[in-house]
């Protein structure tokens, strides 16, 4: 089966994206800042040097009535104002400024005691190496966290998709599909390493396996508990029948026939746990079937067609679901009852206190009721059985002003 990519919306694998995006570009800031700044402060310093050896020897001419230099004069128009308010208090200084539109490193020093020289240094050079290497750092950090994000992102992917794949496992194994497995290589193979997600993959097969040994085991102890029980409880009943008339003997029949639904309850839940039944199907108009279930059942339930639609079905099971849902009804539920069909949908209503919550949530469960109910849950579990061998769908829920609702979507 191929697996699909997950989706990035919302997952891990973009929170993964955002981080490495997100530190690999701090890191390329902060790496483009320390070579930005040593590459300036060598560049500078060159100049500066330069260009102070240059105003000493300047000064020296302009001390000694020497004719000064091209690049040399008094109180030049272009010198910055800082550089020449320096001077004049009388220190030395150099700054970076441009002179006649080219960038130029200028060194000024006091003389005439109000004046200031300064002298000019090319420095066209080193703007061109600080902006090529300013480029180049763009560029390079461009390069490395594209290159670091399609890595990564291929990486996180990889993991990603192995964690929807048990996910995906997971979700199949609580729907009831214990035959699902994640099968991951890695743990099928002792010399590749195991990392964290084929750890989860295993314990999940694990507990897959687990759990369906016991489930088989479960299935099997009610199998066989119903058969042992099936034909004392024959020759039960018929010793039953052989008892004089009289409340003891009722009582006896009553405890008896009780004994007996619930022993063929049993195996027709352990014959469903094997997931091996065949429906016989045939047409059957849904209107006429909801009659011929609420005449056998004895009840006053009230059948109301509202669509009437032939569908293709096993009757028998059908009317075992139905019966049920109606059964169920009456027992734990307050008239009135009715049944209504409206097409390929059926639904068995009564008017009493409601589905307990956790039936509602996670469907009707063995041997459990509340309330202080009669019952031992199997009536709707054995509906819910055979509705899934139909091939259709039952669920639970509370009406808005009371009573419970059961709802059967047939194919």
């Amino acid at each position: 089966m191929r697996l699909a990519l997950p989706r990035w919306s919302g997952t891990l694998a973009v929170k993964a994206a955002v981080f490495i995006t997100v530190m690999c570009c701090a890191l390329a800031a902060l790496l483009g800042i320390l070579v930005h700044v040593s590459v300036t402060n060598q560049t500078v310093g060159e100049a500066r040097e330069l260009a102070l050896s240059r105003l000493k020897d300047a000064t020296e001419a302009y001390e000694a009535g020497d004719t000064l230099m091209w690049d040399a004069g008094v109180d030049p128009p272009d010198l910055p104002g800082s550089l020449r308010a320096l001077a004049v208090a009388g220190d030395r200084g150099t700054m970076v400024g441009v002179h006649r539109g080219r960038p130029v490193m200028w060194a000024a020093g006091p003389v005439d005691g109000d004046r200031a020289l300064a002298v000019e240094v090319d420095y066209s050079q080193g703007a061109r190496t600080i902006a090529g290497l300013d480029r180049a750092i763009l560029w390079s950090s461009a390069l490395a966290i594209t290159a670091t994000l399609l890595v990564g992102a291929f990486a996180v992917t990889r993991v990603t998709t192995r964690l929807h794949t048990t996910a995906r496992v997971a979700r199949r194994i609580s729907a009831g599909d214990l035959d699902a497995r994640v099968g991951d290589p890695r743990t099928k193979d002792p010399s590749r390493p195991q990392d964290e997600v084929a750890a989860v993959a295993a314990a999940l097969d694990s507990m897959a396996v687990s759990l369906q040994g016991k489930l088989l085991s479960e299935q099997r102890f009610t199998a066989d508990v119903a058969h042992e029980l099936r034909t004392p409880l024959t020759g039960l009943h018929a010793a039953a029948e052989l008892l004089p008339p009289g409340r003891p003997t009722e009582l006896v029949r009553d405890r008896v026939g009780a004994l007996r639904t619930l022993t063929e309850d049993l195996l027709e839940i352990s014959r469903l746990d094997t997931g091996r039944e065949t429906v016989e199907l045939d047409t059957e108009p849904l209107g006429a079937l909801a009659e011929r279930v609420v005449r056998a059942s004895g009840t006053d339930t009230e059948v109301v067609v509202v669509r009437d639609l032939a569908v293709e079905t096993d009757r028998r099971r059908l009317e075992r679901v139905l019966g049920n849902l109606v059964a169920n009804a009456h027992r734990h539920g307050r008239g009135p009852v009715s049944l209504t069909v409206d097409g390929p949908v059926v639904t068995v209503r009564d008017h009493g206190g409601g589905f307990p919550s956790y039936l509602i949530e996670h469907g009707p469960q063995r041997f459990r009721t509340e309330g202080g109910a009669k019952g031992h849950g199997l009536g709707l579990t054995i509906a819910v059985g055979q509705a899934e061998v139909l091939g259709a769908r039952l669920s639970f829920s509370n009406a808005v002003n009371g009573g419970a609702v059961a709802t059967l979507f047939l194919r």
